[in-house]
């Protein structure tokens, strides 16, 4: 679905300021960063004065910084919590992401808030809820498929996220609690500790091995490349990727990558429209295949597929660039188009299908020098690389420039000249010259020449972020005017250009709750609903819900429980689902991970599945790195 005028906003991680300002630099139009406390990534905090560095960059390019505070949050957290929710206002952030509703229950500054892919946003009652309720934006859950957010646009009108682009969790968001459950590490506080990442053994209900050690809860990292364009239409708003742990290159490459395929919608679309301002220009092509991945996938943004899995886990291994022809002494020779360079990595699979890497110390050609030969290596094995030095060292340096647009315009007046600069927002800068002893209006000699010059210097934007189109000139005739003079003149209107793009920027204002919100869907919250304080419980109360259990971090569920819910299914991956195969039923199987067991049970109406274990005994919640910076 289509919405009219429709803003295409590319958002970006960022795991610092710096990190932040060179995404805004290679085309991002908002970039999500935490704040000292309170985010789901709690080694990933910045400092309040480094929000403010960020987001007095951003706003110059009309890009905006959004800051998660999307933890839940004790009773003992939420006046702390409220004090920098105002001072990441005043620090000039434009919104908050937010999961605990008790948040809303407090005197928060006016600033935007966004419900975060932890609230669980699967379907259009709850989208519309939150919508009801004061939020801007929704953070989609990665398992919806473009149909499913078709039909959350039609019914709806708030802002729509997804994820494009990272690391996927294989649970829903905000639904998994086995990193609580085996180590007092809370995902819904930004402390999880990936169990998903484990490897495991799948045993089936009579104790029959299906498969031994693999890595059968991690997910292929997400790519929505080839459905930009499909997503726009179906309603998105914000194509967001994933990464406030990844590092700078990372940043750089799939943000510039992005960039360039929703300019590519953009030129071909006029019903959607950009969402900041500028132009990002790269001494790089963007190339995602060389950024550490797992595999990639679209998820389910299609429905159901096969081979969303990275089971094997056997890392990156980068692209495939050939065979090896030849092995000598200390060489081997490589059947490839590619060109390599000193420091390359490259990597193979041996015999027993592990992956085994080898850099690369010199090399002439095809014919590469490594630090030492692999025994594994024989002629005809297919070569990978998983380093391409000169693509990093690309990244490294200062690798994008973003530039807004700006028309001078160069008039004569009865006592001077005035040179008025347009951006391409509409903002204008207007400064005078004055005739004086230096600069009086003198008829120049060469008129061909004196105006060359005159609109050579005033488009000579040098280190400033304009881009000069054509200058304008509304002259009687051709003026000499001194280069000097028309340098300072350019100098003084750009300074005032981008005062003035300063003070133009408005944040976007916070969304009024409805009169009459819709009820909250249930009537009744489990655990599941992760209230985990009195304020998100009378929240709760006040949109209809009657029964409202503690969060699952108060400890409260002694027995076995839904740890996590996700839309993966591990019968449907070993071909044993019951929907393809008529004969089977869906009946539980185990997980093991040495004395670690965690029972499956399938849920085939809502092709789910259930990971079913309990809370070990000792496990209090860990409150260590949820305190501010």
């Amino acid at each position: 679905m289509t919405r009219p005028n429709h803003p295409l906003e590319l958002l970006a991680p960022a795991k610092n300021a710096d990190f932040g300002i060179e995404a805004i630099n290679h085309g991002a139009d908002a970039v999500y960063i935490g704040g000292p406390a309170f985010g789901a990534r709690s080694n990933a905090g910045n400092t309040l004065a480094d929000i403010a560095r960020l987001s007095r960059h951003a706003h110059r390019f009309n890009a905006k910084v959004f800051v998660a505070l999307n933890t839940i949050l004790r009773d003992d957290e939420l006046e702390e919590a409220r004090r920098m929710a105002w001072q990441t206002y005043e620090s000039g952030a434009d919104a908050l992401i937010v999961q605990d509703m008790g948040l809303l229950e407090i005197d928060l500054p006016p600033i935007q808030l966004h419900a975060s892919t932890q609230t669980d946003n699967r379907n259009p009652v709850k989208v519309k809820f939150l919508e009801d309720t004061g939020f801007s934006q929704v953070v989609l859950a990665r398992e919806l498929s473009l149909k499913e957010v078709a039909e959350i646009a039609r019914q709806t009108n708030v802002a729509l996220e997804y994820f494009v682009h990272g690391a996927l969790c294989v649970a829903f968001s905000g639904q998994c609690f086995i990193s609580h459950a085996h180590t007092g590490r809370s995902a819904n506080r930004g402390e999880c500790s990936q169990a998903c990442r484990l490897p495991y053994t799948l045993v089936d209900d009579k104790g029959k091995t299906i498969t031994e050690n693999q890595h059968l809860l991690s997910m292929k990292d997400n790519n929505q490349s080839n459905n930009v364009l499909a997503l726009a239409q179906a309603g998105v708003s914000s194509f967001k990727i994933e990464g406030r742990y990844k590092d700078l290159s990372y940043v750089k490459n799939i943000t510039a990558h992005y960039r360039t395929l929703i300019d590519e919608v953009l030129t071909g679309h006029p019903e959607f429209r950009r969402a900041s301002s500028g132009h990002s220009t790269y001494t790089f092509t963007p190339q995602p295949e060389k950024t550490y991945n797992r595999g990639y996938t679209d998820y389910f943004a299609n429905d159901r597929q096969d081979d969303i899995g990275a089971f094997d886990a056997a890392g990156f291994v980068g692209e495939a660039i050939g065979e090896v022809t030849e092995i000598g002494p200390n060489y081997f020779l490589v059947n490839a188009e590619n060109n390599f360079n000193n420091g390359d990595g490259v990597c193979f699979y041996d015999a027993h299908g592990a992956v085994v890497g080898v850099r690369i110390n010199r090399a002439e050609g095809k014919k590469l020098f490594p630090l030492a030969i692999p025994e594994e290596l024989t002629e005809g094995t297919t070569l990978f690389r998983n380093r391409d030095q000169a693509f990093e060292r690309a990244l490294e340096k200062d690798s994008a420039e973003r530039l807004v647009s700006v028309q001078p315009v160069f008039a004569e007046t009865a006592d001077g000249f005035t040179l008025t600069l347009t951006d391409e927002d509409g903002i204008s800068a207007t400064v005078n010259l004055k005739n004086n002893e230096n600069s009086g209006k003198e008829i120049a000699k060469n008129a061909e020449r004196a105006t060359a010059t005159l609109i050579e210097q005033l488009g000579k934007f040098g280190n400033t972020m304009f881009a000069a189109q054509p200058a304008e000139l509304q002259l009687s005739q051709a003026w000499f005017l001194p280069t000097g003079a028309i340098n300072a003149l350019r100098r003084e209107a750009t300074e005032k250009l981008e005062l003035a793009r300063l003070a133009a920027y408005q944040r976007p204002p916070r969304a009024e709750p409805a009169t009459n919100p819709v009820p909250y869907p249930q009537e009744e919250l489990t655990y599941l609903g992760n209230v985990f304080n009195t304020k998100a419980r009378q929240f709760y109360e006040k949109h209809g819900v009657k029964l409202i259990a503690e969060a699952y971090e108060a400890n409260q569920e002694k027995g076995m429980v839904s740890l996590m819910i996700t839309r993966h299914c591990l019968r449907f991956s070993f071909n044993l689902c019951p929907k393809e195969v008529k004969h089977l039923k869906p009946d539980p199987m185990t997980l093991v991970n040495g004395s670690e067991k965690l029972i499956l049970k399938f849920d085939c109406k809502a092709c789910e599945m259930h990971v079913i274990g309990k809370m070990k005994k000792g496990v209090t919640l860990n409150l260590g790195t949820i305190r501010p910076l």
